[in-house]
């Protein structure tokens, strides 16, 4: 049988790892609530990808909705962020300060800061 054995100074530096951006997401925050959710979101479903425009795509081929507030079709009200380390979905601007944080970009060559963080300026 496996065992891990570690010691309580170890395990405790584990549990408090600094959180760090993962990956794309959009909360649709008006459809059916979805069982796993990130710890912070308790209605609707985020579906999380590689950049926004994947998450998108994949709402588009699992259904009939668009990623568009209004009309027969839409989704309803969604929000664009991150995934965080930590399971927690963040807007883009409070991405954007984990991002620079966490060294994972560097603040002159963001985008545009005053919308947050894009997923092209992570990778």
């Amino acid at each position: 049988m496996f065992q891990v054995n570690l010691n309580k100074k170890k395990r405790k530096k584990m549990k408090t790892k600094n959180e760090y951006i993962t990956c794309s997401a959009i909360w649709y925050k008006e459809l059916p609530t979805s069982v796993f959710l990130p710890k912070n979101i308790e209605t609707g479903i985020v579906v999380c990808g590689h950049r926004h425009g994947n998450c998108i795509d994949i709402m588009k081929t699992l259904g009939t909705l668009r990623s568009v507030v209004k009309g027969p079709d839409s989704v309803g009200e969604y929000e664009q962020g991150f995934l965080t380390s930590h399971n927690r979905f963040v807007d883009r601007l409070e991405a954007m300060q984990i991002a620079i944080d966490q060294n994972q970009v560097k603040e002159e060559n963001l985008y545009n800061p005053l919308i947050g963080l894009f997923s092209e300026d992570l990778y």
